[in-house]
């Protein structure tokens, strides 16, 4: 079971590494990943009320695409609208599951420590996505479950348009956003806590009700906007003293809840890495020229630049969901505009529309995403990208999986290191080897801290690399076909940071 592996270093793929004698050169690293959404069942599951076993099959299918893919992590959503595709004693479990909001998986099972055991078997990061206020999604079916928010806290709950909404002015509201992201870093080993690019809803139209976020995309704005229905929350900050005008209370309602995830999280476990996926344009009055279009500063009240400069998330994944050609929207000049509002050097991993493969309208060509990747790598403060979503991928749509396979992903990368949250590094693994049945045979004892196992082969001139969980005790590193048995082996540790201890050579064939 073939993982993903690098050295501490900051080597994209793609770039030209030498290698001195019997030392490895330094490993690619590189975020890769792709969401898997629930809501709607648009990745997983394929449909509502699949047995556990069912949904269990295609949960293996997906992490091992990913694997084979050399993606290094799945961005899981595990909250879609107040809701848990885990089991949760705060929220119902997810109609997305069952087809009824509040009942469990049959035979009962918990998908989300199913996810993060599977994954973290293959080497794969697992990152729990919330949706941190919307209560219904317009395509739910089911009733809500009695402990759904909507019942329980009906006052923090706002029907928008076909959505109920929690109201990011209620503090009840927020607090039981917070208290549900807490609960499952404390409970779950995920990698990382992920929330979207839905803070205040996008704007609805009147009097059609229909949502705008297809709108936004495509830089229109929608006619006749219903505004949010949040005078209660509102009149009571006026009534408090509040001198914030309503948009920047909004933006203020809003920042609490990042700031306080943010702190929350690490308090809790320091590895756990905190990101957002906002949309993908800026504030108006600090865009490039030329871009223009949908303002989430003004309407979703999403203060994107203020949390990046604060350091009040981990990774940023800005939703550049447009072509590099549309010059309103451009996908590296947008990409350029984050990375300057990026003053306190998080990680800067792009999303990208894949989805768009194959669309009926939109369409993109399998190239474009293999050409955003190659603009991404361009520029050395940006560390990897996201697709939305696994869909595409898995119907390896327009053959976009084999091109990525055969040029971007050609090699495994590692997640880029986080020292801000902590470079210690993991203890010096243990590890025999002897050559037998074709390969170089591995005997692994993890260190302190250890995550992963970084395993380098050299056979002639050419290092490869692969890496094995720290779960795995054997290793098998095959004999090249012309080559024969590896010159020398190296293994190190590498701890849920991506930090890279002390490597140890543990063959030289005689």
């Amino acid at each position: 079971m073939s993982g993903l592996l690098a050295s501490c270093s900051t080597t994209k793929p793609g770039q030209a590494v030498g290698a001195a004698g019997d030392n490895p050169p330094p490993a690619p690293r590189e975020f890769r990943a792709a969401w898997v959404s629930t809501v709607a069942n648009i990745d997983w599951p394929s449909r509502q009320n699949l047995s556990a076993a069912q949904q269990q099959a295609e949960a293996l299918a997906i992490l091992d695409k990913a694997r084979a893919m050399n993606l290094n992590a799945i961005v899981l959503q595990v909250r879609p609208s107040a809701d848990a595709i885990y089991a949760s004693t705060i929220e119902p479990w997810s109609e997305y599951l069952t087809g009824t909001q509040g009942k469990a998986p049959q035979p009962w099972y918990d998908p989300l420590k199913f996810w993060v055991t599977e994954a973290h078997a293959r080497g794969l990061e697992l990152h729990a996505w919330f949706n941190p206020y919307r209560a219904r999604h317009n395509g739910a079916k089911s009733a809500a479950a009695p402990n759904h928010i909507s019942r329980t806290n009906p006052a923090a709950v706002k029907t928008y348009g076909q959505y109920l909404w929690m109201d990011p002015g209620e503090e009840s509201a927020v607090k039981q956003t917070l208290d549900v992201v807490l609960d499952v870093v404390r409970r779950y080993d995920i990698d990382g806590v992920h929330i979207d690019d839905y803070f205040y809803p996008y704007p609805i139209e009147a009097p059609s009700a229909v949502n705008s976020e297809g709108a936004a995309l495509e830089g229109k704005q929608a006619k006749g906007e219903l505004d949010f229905p949040d005078q209660p929350s509102w009149q009571r900050y006026v009534a408090s003293g509040g001198t914030l005008d309503r948009a920047a209370w909004r933006r203020q309602n809003v920042n609490k809840l990042i700031e306080a995830m943010y702190q929350g999280i690490h308090r809790e476990k320091n590895w756990v890495r905190f990101g957002i996926s906002p949309f993908g344009l800026g504030r108006p009055d600090r865009r490039p020229p030329g871009i223009s279009g949908f303002s989430q500063y003004d309407k979703l009240y999403a203060d994107a630049e203020t949390w990046l400069q604060n350091g009040w998330v981990d990774y940023f994944t800005p939703q550049l969901y447009w072509p590099i050609s549309q010059t309103a929207q451009a996908y590296d000049v947008l990409l350029d505009y984050w990375i300057g509002q990026n003053t306190k050097g998080r990680h800067m991993w792009p999303g990208m529309y894949t989805s768009r493969i194959g669309a009926p309208s939109k369409e993109y060509a399998p190239q474009e995403i293999v050409q955003q990747i190659s603009v991404t790598r361009a520029r050395p403060a940006a560390g990897g990208h996201v697709h939305f979503s696994m869909a595409v991928l898995m119907q390896n749509r327009g053959g976009i999986v084999d091109q990525l396979r055969a040029s971007s992903y050609s090699a495994a990368a590692l997640v880029p290191a986080t020292p801000w949250l902590g470079k210690e590094g993991p203890g010096k693994p243990v590890v025999s080897a002897a050559h037998k049945s074709g390969a170089v045979k591995l005997k692994l004892t993890a260190g302190k801290g250890n995550a992963l196992y970084a395993i380098w082969s050299r056979f002639g001139d050419e290092w490869r690399f692969e890496v094995a969980p720290a779960s795995r005790g054997d290793w098998s590193v095959p004999d090249d076909v012309k080559l024969g048995a590896a010159d020398v082996v190296v293994v190190s540790a590498v701890d849920r940071l991506g930090n890279e201890g002390e490597r140890v050579q543990v063959w030289r064939k005689s």
